[in-house]
């Protein structure tokens, strides 16, 4: 019981509740974990994988995973965090996202074990008198607390009435799935707390809602995202991949494998005595969680390429032998402050220029923002064709 909880528990941002989630464990039986996926967009990137990770650990764990894909919902769209409504997508456009996301999920999870189910098996038939029931779980002013309906409500910004239906439905899947438990992001808190209050007018013992944080992306500090250009996605090219993954900082490294990898919190911790030891390189660290994801989207030979054109790059002849190596304590890593306190530059004028001409390169991505600001960590850093330096950013 203390092993699997440790695992389970691991990357947890809130359990409701530890003792209801406890109580369950000990009925000696597999619980049904329940996770919702509103395929809205055909991309996919690591962070949507934080919630797959968990699942999987669930099911090696012997407990009955169930992926619902909300094509019913997915026309809808989820207004979590959302400052206006969701475009409505058509059923047809919501099957085609979910084939990717259906696709992602199997290597992931162990596809015998997975239970696959769609929301439109119930909701396509419920009829209006039972819609009506559902809908009296709850009041307009309990909805209205929510946060990002309260902001738009006080802003005057318009709310669909539709959008008031998107958690009442949620919460009814978990009624019609028998749920134990369910995962989601923080902020899916309310849409999984109404789920225990609708299992609960249904007669039904509550679900244990269990979150996960939001995983920043490769900036390290707006969540992982492709309007933020900060992701890593699963069908990105494997080099690409793994240059992306390289390009963290050290401290963020710890999350990713936390939340994404497959190896067991007592082989992170010793890693991580490891790197604090000095008997082990961050960098090195790092190429290995790079490595692991590779390998989950593309394969282990694809892995292999990834890592050998990365060493190729920066650990071989590529990279000159008297290479500098600078460490620097910023506040503020502004990108042209940086080149000039590493000596590759001879002033902020010049820096903003070759960033400006696309001549600088960090850890071999291409840098033209003249106002990038780095996340901690240590790099390598290009200008032009010979000017190299390893610059560690504290």
């Amino acid at each position: 019981m203390e092993q699997q909880l440790v695992e389970l528990k691991r990357g947890i941002v809130d359990i409701v509740s530890e003792e209801e989630f406890i109580a369950k464990l000990k009925k000696g039986r597999p619980l049904k974990v329940k996770v919702g996926f509103d395929p809205t967009a055909p991309d996919i990137h690591l962070g949507h994988t934080v919630v797959l990770q968990k699942m999987r650990q669930f099911q090696d764990a012997g407990h009955d995973v169930i992926c619902l894909i909300g094509d019913f919902t997915g026309m809808i769209g989820d207004p979590s965090g959302r400052s206006t409504t969701r475009p409505p997508l058509t059923r047809p456009e919501v099957l085609e996202n979910a084939r990717t996301y259906q696709d992602q999920v199997k290597k992931i999870l162990d596809p015998n074990k997975t239970i696959m189910r769609f929301n439109s098996e119930w909701m396509d038939n419920m009829v209006v008198s039972e819609f009506i029931k559902l809908t009296s779980v709850q009041t307009v002013a309990r909805i209205l607390e929510r946060d990002d309906f309260k902001k738009r409500f006080t802003g005057q910004h318009p709310i669909s009435i539709h959008e008031f239906l998107y958690p009442f439905i949620q919460g009814y899947d978990s009624v019609a799935l028998d749920a134990d438990i369910e995962l989601g992001g923080t902020d899916q808190i309310f849409n999984l707390l109404m789920g225990r209050d609708v299992q609960k007018a249904y007669g039904m013992e509550p679900q244990v809602v269990m979150t996960l944080p939001l995983l920043e992306g490769t900036d390290g500090i707006q969540k992982m995202s492709k309007s933020y250009n900060n992701y890593v996605g699963v069908d990105d090219e494997p080099s690409d991949m793994f240059g992306k993954v390289m390009s963290i900082s050290d401290d963020l490294m710890w999350k990713y494998y936390e939340l994404l990898s497959s190896l067991s919190v007592p082989e992170i911790e010793a890693m991580k005595k490891d790197v604090a030891g000095g008997n082990l390189h961050p960098m090195d660290a790092k190429m290995r969680l790079a490595y692991e994801m590779v390998e989950r989207f593309h394969g282990m030979d694809d892995a292999d390429a990834a890592r050998g054109s990365f060493e190729k790059v920066f650990q071989s002849r590529s990279l000159p032998d008297d290479m500098p190596q600078v460490s620097l304590t910023m506040e503020k890593p502004w990108i042209c402050s940086v080149l000039k306190e590493a000596g590759l530059v001879g002033g902020t004028s010049e820096a903003k220029r070759l960033v400006g001409q696309g001549a600088v390169r960090i850890d071999d991505e291409k840098v033209t923002d003249q106002e990038y600001v780095l996340p901690k960590g240590t790099y390598i850093i290009k200008v032009g064709k010979r000017r190299f330096a390893q610059v560690e950013l504290k």
